[in-house]
C-alpha cells in the first residue's frame, strides 16, 4: 500500500513538474509604436449662450429667440439639420442678498459639425451675430478617422514584431506566436487659441486666415509578449 502511495505521489509530482516546465515557455516582451499624422477635414464646434433677468419666462424667451436665429442661420449656410444638436438646456434661479431679489438665468449649448472648414470664419461670425456669446470648444476631426486608427495599430504591431526579431536574432532564435497583446492608443487633437472669447472676436475685423488647425496625431502603443522558438 505504501509503495502504491509513493508511486502515485511520484506520478503527480512528475505531472506537476511537466506542467510547470510547459508553462515556463521562453518568451520576450517588447513595445511597439505606430504613428500617423493627418490633416483634419472636419470640426465640431460647441457654442453657448445665456440670458439673465428678473422673470423666468422672459429669459427663456430670450434664449428661444437666439436658438431660432442660430438654426435659421445654419440652414441658410447649408448645414444639414443632422449636423447640429442641442447639448444642454438649463433654467436656474439665484438670490441676490444685497438687492434681496431673485434672478433667473437661462443657458443652452449647441454643437455643430462643420464638414467644410472653408466655411469656418463665416460660421463663427454668423453665430456671433445670432446671439451666441461663448465658445465652449472646437474639436478637429477626420472623416476617415477609423481607417487611420486601423493603420496605426498595424504599424504598432509590425514595429513590435521587428523589435522582437532584432533582439533574438543575435541569439540564433526566432519569435513564435504572440502570447499577450496590450493596447494603449491616444489621439492628439490640436485646439485653436482665442483671446477674449467670442465677443472680442466679433468686435474686431476678422482676417480671412484665422484658423491654424495643425495636424491630428494618431499614436498607438502596444506591448506584445512573443514566444521564442
Amino acid at each position: 500500500m505504501r509503495n502504491a502511495i509513493l508511486i502515485l505521489a511520484l506520478v503527480v509530482t512528475g505531472i506537476a513538474n511537466a506542467q510547470e516546465q510547459k508553462a515556463q515557455v521562453p518568451q520576450i516582451t517588447v513595445t511597439g509604436e505606430g504613428k500617423i499624422k493627418i490633416i483634419p477635414d472636419q470640426a465640431v464646434i460647441t457654442v453657448g449662450f445665456q440670458n439673465s433677468g428678473k422673470d423666468a419666462k422672459e429669459v427663456k424667451t430670450m434664449n428661444d429667440e437666439v436658438v431660432d436665429k442660430v438654426i435659421k442661420f445654419l440652414k441658410k449656410s447649408g448645414i444639414p439639420a443632422t449636423d447640429y444638436k442641442t447639448n444642454n438646456v438649463s433654467l436656474g434661479k439665484s438670490y441676490d442678498y444685497e438687492k434681496k431679489k431673485y434672478n433667473f438665468q437661462a443657458n443652452q449649448t449647441l454643437s455643430i459639425t462643420l464638414k467644410d472648414l472653408s466655411k469656418y470664419d463665416d460660421i463663427m461670425m454668423g453665430l456671433t451675430d445670432a446671439g451666441v456669446n461663448s465658445i465652449d470648444g472646437v474639436e478637429f476631426k477626420s472623416s476617415k478617422m477609423e481607417d487611420y486608427e486601423k493603420e496605426a495599430r498595424k504599424k504598432a504591431m509590425l514595429n513590435a514584431k521587428q523589435k522582437a526579431s532584432d533582439y533574438v536574432s543575435v541569439l540564433g532564435q526566432k519569435i513564435g506566436k504572440a502570447l499577450l497583446i496590450t493596447d494603449n492608443s491616444s489621439v492628439y487633437v490640436p485646439q485653436p487659441m482665442y483671446k477674449g472669447g467670442m465677443m472680442a472676436m466679433a468686435a474686431e475685423a476678422m482676417p480671412r486666415e484665422t484658423l491654424a488647425i495643425g495636424e491630428i496625431e494618431i499614436s498607438t502603443n502596444v506591448t506584445v509578449t512573443f514566444a521564442l522558438e
